[in-house]
C-alpha cells in the first residue's frame, strides 16, 4: 500500500495533444485513488487547459514566442524553471515529466538540489534535425531517476538507444466521456462540418509525417474513385514542432488529386477540436483512419473504439501490442492502396458489427485507474526517506557535465 503522495505532473502544453490528454487523465485517476496529483503546463495564452479537469491544474506563466522551435523550447524550459524557483513551489513528493521540455527543467532543478529527482514518461522518441533539440531530448531521458513508457516498443527503443530500463504503464480511455450513445450536439456538429450522407472517414493529428497524413490523402483519393460521396475529416494538428514542409506536401497532394478542402467539401480540415465535440466527432465518423508511422500508443484508437467506431491502424507496434487480429483493420502504412482497401472494407455491415463489439471490449480493458495504479511503485521508489532510494541518474551526470552547458 503506497502512502498518500503529492505528485507534480508536468506536460508541454495546454492543447489537446496525446501526451497532454494522458497527463490530465492520469492526474484525475491518481486523485481518484486518494493521491494529490497536480497537472502543470506552460500557458502563454492564459486560457488554461483545453478541457476542465477533475484534478488540480496549474497554468504556468509563459511568454508568447513567435520564433523557431529551438527558441520556443528554450523559453518553455525557462518558464518552468521560473515557476519552480522556490522551495514552496517544489513542495511535492514526486515530480513526473511527460515531455522533453519539462524533463529538462526538472533535470536542472535536480542539479540545483531544489528537487531530489524525477520520473519521466517517454511517449515516443522523435527524430530531430536540430542538434540542440536532440540534446534536450536525450537529457530529458538520461537524467531521469526512473523511466516509464506507454508501450513495450518504446521501452525496447530506450533500452537500445540509451541502455536504460523503462517500465511499461500503458494507456487508458474515459468510458464515461467516450460513449456510443448519440448526444444532442452530434447533428449540429455534423452540419457545422458540412458532412453529407457519407461515408465519413476521420484522421486525427493534423498534417504530420508521423501521422502518415500524406498516405491517408492518397488512399482517400483512390477511395473517392470508388465512392464519390466519401468525405475525409482531418482533425487536430496543434504541435510545438514545425511541420510546415510536410504540410505543404499534403496540400500539394490535395491539389494534385483535385480534392477541395473546407466545410461541405471532400476534405474538411478542422484544426483543434473542442473537447466537448470529440466524442461526437468519433460517433459521426464511419471509420477512424490511423495508419501512423510512429506512435506512442494511439489514444484516439481507444477513444474511437469506446464510441463504437471501427478503426484502421498500422500493422506494427505499438498497435500490435494491444490489438489482437480482428479488433481493428491492420494495414501496411506505406501502401495507400492497402489503406484505401481497408477504408472500403470497414464499411461492410457485418464486419462493422464485429469491429464495434471487439472495440468495446478493448476500451473496457483500458481503465485509467488501472493505468494510474501501475505508476505507484515507481513513485514510491522516488520518495525521499531515511534510507537511500534509487539513484537520481544512472551514468548521466558526467554526460551532462560534458554535453549540457550550465543550466540549459
Amino acid at each position: 500500500m503506497v502512502a498518500r503522495l503529492r505528485i507534480a505532473i508536468l506536460t508541454h502544453s495546454t492543447n489537446p495533444r496525446g501526451g497532454v490528454v494522458h497527463a490530465l487523465a492520469l492526474g484525475e485517476a491518481l486523485c481518484g485513488l486518494g493521491h494529490e496529483a497536480v497537472v502543470h503546463a506552460p500557458d502563454p495564452t492564459g486560457r488554461g487547459f483545453f478541457r476542465d479537469a477533475r484534478c488540480p491544474v496549474v497554468s504556468v506563466a509563459a511568454k508568447p514566442v513567435a520564433e523557431p522551435t529551438v527558441a520556443l523550447v528554450r523559453s518553455r524550459i525557462a518558464d518552468y524553471l521560473s515557476h519552480f524557483s522556490t522551495p514552496a513551489a517544489c513542495d511535492f513528493d514526486v515530480f513526473h515529466a511527460h515531455c522533453g521540455i519539462s524533463g529538462n527543467a526538472l533535470a536542472t532543478l535536480t542539479r540545483r538540489r531544489l528537487i531530489p529527482g524525477f520520473v519521466r514518461t517517454v511517449h515516443h522518441i522523435d527524430t530531430l534535425p536540430d542538434p540542440q533539440l536532440s540534446q534536450w531530448q536525450d537529457r530529458a531521458i538520461l537524467d531521469a531517476g526512473r523511466l516509464l513508457c506507454v508501450s513495450r516498443a518504446w521501452a525496447a527503443a530506450i533500452a537500445a538507444e540509451y541502455g536504460a530500463q523503462a517500465e511499461v504503464v500503458g494507456n487508458g480511455v474515459d468510458g464515461a466521456v467516450y460513449t456510443p450513445e448519440p448526444a444532442p450536439g452530434d447533428p449540429e456538429l455534423h452540419d457545422r462540418l458540412g458532412l453529407g450522407a457519407g461515408p465519413v472517414f476521420l484522421s486525427v493529428g493534423g498534417f504530420e509525417a508521423r501521422k502518415n497524413t500524406l498516405a491517408i490523402i492518397e488512399a482517400f483519393a483512390r477511395l473517392r474513385g470508388r465512392i464519390p460521396d466519401a468525405q475525409l475529416v482531418v482533425a487536430g494538428g496543434v504541435s510545438l514542432l514545425d511541420h510546415a514542409g510536410y504540410e505543404a506536401r499534403c496540400c500539394a497532394a490535395l491539389e494534385r488529386e483535385g480534392l477541395e478542402v473546407g466545410p461541405g467539401k471532400p476534405v474538411i480540415r478542422t484544426g483543434p477540436i473542442a473537447q466537448r465535440d470529440m466524442p461526437g466527432l468519433y460517433r459521426i465518423a464511419d471509420t477512424l483512419v490511423f495508419p501512423s508511422l510512429s506512435e506512442g500508443y494511439g489514444l484516439c484508437v481507444l477513444e474511437a473504439m469506446a464510441c463504437g467506431t471501427p478503426v484502421i491502424v498500422s500493422a506494427r507496434p505499438p498497435f500490435t501490442e494491444y490489438l489482437a487480429p480482428g479488433e481493428a483493420l491492420a494495414v501496411e502504412p506505406d501502401e495507400p492502396d492497402a489503406i484505401a482497401d481497408a477504408m472500403q472494407a470497414s464499411l461492410d455491415p457485418s464486419r462493422r458489427v464485429r469491429l464495434r463489439v471487439a472495440g468495446f471490449e478493448v476500451a473496457r480493458a483500458h481503465a485509467w485507474e488501472v493505468c494510474a495504479a501501475r505508476h505507484l511503485p515507481t513513485y514510491a521508489s522516488l520518495v525521499p526517506g531515511p534510507a537511500p532510494v534509487a539513484a537520481i541518474a544512472t551514468g548521466s551526470a558526467a554526460w551532462n557535465t560534458t554535453r549540457i552547458p550550465g543550466d540549459a
